[in-house]
């Protein structure tokens, strides 16, 4: 009886560890089995738990996020997520305390970490010569060919490992010098070129005028970020008589503009570099790339237009490029650096300008087409970025349709629809108009034309006392030439920015530009951008570095990410018929 009762215990006892098994390994006793991860499901499994170890780390470097990047590097099939890895790996390296690298104890199947952790040092060992680096980086390399940093550098190292640019470098300008483009590729070279030989030095010196408007090349100006608001002349005999006229008017205005005497300017760089200039019209990008290389040039300046500077890219040359335009999504694995007159950094600027000035509540108004919807976009995310709130907004259509507004006794109320953060899409129009209760609205920020903020501005009037009215700030885009002492004293008490060269810092050297072209003001802009091209291609080691800051003609310019140059305008104001700088 005994033994049976034993026998039974031990029975029992067996079934219970087996079924404690069963249950641990994640089967059931009905039959049942899980089906095996497939390999889509385990690999996301393994990407988020490599991703909470980054997460948990909260920007903090340490050797296991260093693995957690690399783990998650072979299972990126995304071209882009795969490049951001390979760089938010490489920033996480350089991050590393030196008492971190000392302390690395690398396992034997490690190769790819130890490819890391010696790229590293590599860069560490040759960082202040760029030559040195460019051959150190191809060395290691060929140690490491099976490294994903050896097949894709990352971003910034790929800059920095470029060989550097010597003072005597031939520099290659390629502008379209022919076509529906010429006049503005022809203002680019000239202010390049003038740069070259020497600028004259800033003066006393009146306020220029200019011309009619003429919207004729909308397109390509909209493109290059300025409205196109004066004609190109090209008859010479007409050209005379207008600069004639010009000179005559800027005679007669000296007391309008007072420049701006507290704006420092960089000095520009005189030298005997050869420029050889190339007609991006005669020929196509890649033909003449391959001319550029045969003709010994070390540095590309341009090309101009969007689809030229994709193709520019796309073909890598090998050479260093500076692109005269930006790319609505810049490949990070690129080595050109870009500069535009940026329509989106006056705007960001803008944003920055009014928090300066301690607003809290503005009021964007924009034309009602995809580029005020960009403007409008910008300005918020920048005015959310740097700790503002909710933005409002309002649109504007043609000239037409504000003076029949202003014949129905309409006018502009401090009220608008929020723009919503750039992830989030728009809400329904019906539930977005808010309209501000007690003078919420303390700034209205006006993206417009000289003539059409003639009827913006007195609509703005007519809906709100002058006394309530809120401080108004508007773009460059305002500042035209032609508007005469009567828009000024309309506009007065408003603020604009604008480019250096346009707010007197160096009227002389305006003064050149307005008789060199007319008096247009949107190729006079073109003409300061050539003069910076010029500063920049002179200094473009410190360009790739990230270290260049420097006060042009076309604004206070300073690189950002993926080598893009910002430029902060100066803010001027309009005061009892003069235009004056608004301290900062």
């Amino acid at each position: 009886m005994l033994s049976s009762i034993f026998v039974r215990f031990k029975t029992g006892l067996s079934y219970t560890a087996i079924l404690s098994a069963l249950i641990m390994s994640g089967c059931t006793l009905t039959g049942q089995q899980e089906q095996p991860l497939t390999p889509a499901a385990k690999a996301e499994m393994e990407m988020k738990q490599f991703q909470k170890v980054i997460d948990d780390a909260q920007g903090l470097a340490s050797l296991d996020v260093i693995r957690a990047y690399i783990g998650l590097e072979t299972l990126i099939t995304d071209p882009q997520l795969h490049q951001k890895n390979i760089d938010d790996t490489w920033l996480t390296l350089t991050k590393l305390t030196p008492e971190q690298r000392r302390s690395v104890v690398i396992k034997a199947d490690e190769n790819t970490l130890q490819g890391w952790l010696d790229l590293l040092n590599t860069y560490e060992y040759n960082k202040d010569d760029a030559d040195k680096l460019s051959i150190a980086v191809r060395e290691w390399q060929t140690r490491y060919p099976r490294n994903p940093a050896a097949l894709t550098l990352p971003a910034s190292l790929l800059r920095l490992s470029q060989p550097s640019v010597s003072a005597s470098s031939q520099i290659a300008l390629l502008l379209p010098l022919t076509g529906q483009a010429k006049v503005f590729g022809e203002a680019i070279r000239q202010g390049f070129l003038d740069a070259q030989s020497g600028l004259p030095q800033p003066q006393a010196m009146p306020e220029p005028q200019a011309p009619k408007n003429d919207d004729s090349l909308n397109s390509i100006l909209e493109e290059l970020g300025i409205k196109n608001t004066e004609t190109p002349t090209t008859d010479t005999a007409k050209e005379t008589t207008e600069n004639t006229q010009a000179t005559q008017d800027q005679e007669k205005e000296s007391s309008t503009f007072s420049g701006d005497t507290t704006l420092r300017l960089d000095p520009v760089a005189q030298n005997s570099r050869q420029v050889i200039v190339y007609d991006t019209n005669s020929q196509s990008i890649d033909v003449l790339l391959k001319k550029v290389q045969q003709d010994g040039a070390n540095l590309i300046v341009g090309p101009l237009l969007k689809p030229e500077v994709m193709k520019t890219i796309e073909l890598q040359s090998g050479l260093p490029v500076l692109a005269l335009n930006e790319l609505d999504s810049v490949p990070s694995a690129t080595t050109v650096c870009f500069f535009s007159l940026s329509p989106e950094d006056e705007t960001r600027n803008a944003a920055q300008h009014l928090r300066q000035q301690q607003k809290s509540t503005p009021l964007i108004i924009v034309p009602d087409n995809k580029f005020g919807q960009r403007m409008a976009q910008t300005f918020a995310d920048e005015w959310q970025r740097t700790g503002g709130g909710t933005v409002l907004q309002q649109t504007f259509s043609s000239v037409e349709s504000l003076k029949a507004s202003i014949n129905r006794g309409v006018g502009i109320r401090m009220t608008g629809t929020p723009v919503l953060p750039t992830a989030n899409a728009p809400l329904p129009l019906e539930t977005q108009s808010i309209p501000s209760a007690g003078g919420a609205i303390d700034s209205v920020y006006i993206i417009a034309t000289s003539d059409e903020l003639t009827l913006i501005k007195p609509m703005i009037d007519m809906a709100i006392s002058t006394k309530k009215r809120p401080p108004i700030y508007v773009s460059s885009r305002s500042n035209q030439g032609g508007t005469g002492p009567d828009f000024r004293m309309e506009m007065d008490g408003i603020q604009f920015s604008d480019i250096p060269l346009m707010t007197g810092a160096n009227l002389p050297l305006m003064q050149k530009a307005s008789s060199k072209f007319a008096n247009d003001y949107s190729l006079m802009r073109l003409y300061a951008m050539g003069i910076d091209a010029w500063s920049l291609a002179n200094n473009y080691n410190d360009l790739t570095k990230g270290t260049l800051r420097f006060n042009g003609i076309s604004g206070s310019l300073r690189v950002e990410d993926n080598c893009t140059v910002y430029r902060q305008l100066p803010w001027m104001q309009f005061k009892q018929g003069k235009i004056e700088p608004v301290a900062q």
